[in-house]
């Protein structure tokens, strides 16, 4: 009875140690907690690929009110900071499973879409590129999971300096892969920051949809991690460069 308790105890605290993106930095200045961030109050995952919740979530989860109409403004080519933590409450040094529970291994991205006005409620239809991931790293069989848990919760990418001025939302991912032997298993945790990028360039990247762009039998979706991998290949599209 002992060791099923001790098992029942185990998975419930991985089950519930869950993450939200809520705050972002640009140039190393703060832009403050969950400002211009569309948080939900739950920390849960999304395992559907094919739900519109892999956009922004807000589904499922709802978004804690009011949602921030802060539009975050970045130059083109300026460093962005995402701060990931358990809870909306923010940082917490007590908490083993904070910024994330160490089990949930797996690769961090980010993505943005061009919008007519980030504040805009519906998110369906956007046209999203990859400009930033950290995935695998075969010599240690490290995750970038296993890196944002070492920084404290935080990741740092570069906004691309060619990309046109206008709003954008900033999609920042981080995909679970402890249970993601089976389709669904793997635990998508995502949201939208909301930006202005200024200066930039004309070039227009390709682009891919949400959802379209994972598919529940990617082998970066479908995967057992209890094993020695040679190689990791981290889901959607290639990282844009200028």
């Amino acid at each position: 009875m002992f060791g099923v308790a001790s098992l029942a105890l185990l998975f419930a605290g991985s089950a519930s140690a869950h993450t939200i993106f809520q705050e972002v930095y640009v140039n190393g200045v703060d832009q403050g907690h969950i400002n211009g961030i569309r948080v939900p109050d739950y920390d849960g995952p999304i395992t559907d690929v094919t739900s519109n919740d892999v956009i922004c979530n807000g589904g499922i989860n709802p978004y804690h009110q009011p949602v921030s109409q802060t539009i975050i403004p970045v130059p083109a080519g300026a460093t962005v900071t995402a701060e990931w933590h358990h809870t909306l409450a923010g940082a917490d040094p007590s908490d083993s499973a904070d910024p994330i529970d160490a089990s949930h291994k797996g690769p961090v991205m980010a993505y943005l879409a061009r919008v007519d006005n980030a504040t805009q409620t519906d998110v369906t239809g956007l046209k999203w590129f990859k400009i930033w991931q950290d995935g695998f790293t075969p010599s240690d069989q490290s995750w970038g999971v296993d890196r944002l848990i070492a920084n404290k919760g935080k990741v740092t990418f570069q906004i691309p300096s060619c990309i046109p001025a206008g709003q954008y939302l900033l999609r920042h991912e981080i995909i679970a892969l402890h249970a993601a032997g089976s389709y669904p298993g793997a635990q998508l945790y995502m949201e939208c920051a909301q930006l202005q990028i200024t200066g930039g360039g004309s070039t227009s990247p390709a682009t891919v949809s949400f959802p379209g762009a994972y598919s529940g039998t990617d082998p970066g979706i479908k995967i057992n991690i209890y094993q020695t991998l040679s190689n990791y290949t981290v889901p959607g599209p290639s990282v844009f460069t200028c």
